[in-house]
């Protein structure tokens, strides 16, 4: 096989790979935007608000976090979720997303032991997956940024959680382009995640989210 019939047939190969990357990220976007909600007063209420952990900067949460966890906690404040299960890195001590996101939780008001920590929601299909198996969690809203948001969903009702959407987003995000298109190919590897049936690399002990707080002070 000559070079040109090579290339060629690489090309064919990457506008295939474009149009299924565009049709599974249409599918995902139809199924799911109806459950998103950026007002407060509309979502359902839920017993448990999922907050997907993001960025932080000298111990405090980026722009990306501190809006998800303030949208978390108006859900809170309004009655809208009676608990908020926290899902972050805290695979260093120098990049701990849970010890910055609880102690923001309680500075802005939460009772402690409304609080759950999932300590390894390393990526959004293991906070989904944890929040199933290990937190025992069968309806949730799901906190994050818009373009966030539909994978979420997705995740969520395929892994049999009843998920809502809301949308944390306020202002410009410094980076925003560049994690609105790497969406476009997180859609597809969590889709093939699903298929596959993939665990997430750490489970553990169960914590009913129906049972006592594991928030600790520590």
């Amino acid at each position: 096989m000559n070079i040109k019939k090579i290339i060629k047939l690489l090309f064919y190969a990457f506008i295939l790979g474009v149009i299924m990357v565009l049709i599974i990220n249409l599918l995902i976007k139809h199924q799911t935007n109806p459950a998103i909600y950026s007002n407060e007063q509309d979502v359902p209420k839920t017993k448990v608000g999922i907050i997907f952990g993001a960025g932080i900067n000298n111990n405090k949460p980026g722009k990306y976090l501190k809006d998800r966890l303030d949208a978390g906690i108006k859900l809170y404040n309004n009655h809208k979720i009676d608990k908020i299960l926290l899902s972050g890195d805290n695979g260093s001590d120098a990049h701990d997303e849970l010890t910055v996101m609880k102690l923001y939780c309680y500075e802005h008001g939460v009772d402690t032991s409304k609080i759950y920590l999932d300590y390894a929601g390393f990526d959004s299909y293991s906070t989904l997956y944890r929040s199933k198996f290990i937190f025992n969690i069968d309806t949730a809203i799901l906190v994050s940024q818009k373009y966030h948001l539909n994978r979420c969903i997705n995740i969520g009702n395929k892994l049999r959680i009843k998920s809502y959407g809301f949308a944390a987003d306020q202002g410009t995000y410094q980076g925003f382009k560049y994690a609105s298109f790497r969406e476009y190919l997180a859609i597809v590897k969590s889709s093939i995640d699903l298929i596959i049936g993939r665990k997430p690399h750490f489970l553990g002990e169960t914590v009913d989210i129906n049972g006592p707080s594991n928030y600790t002070k520590e």
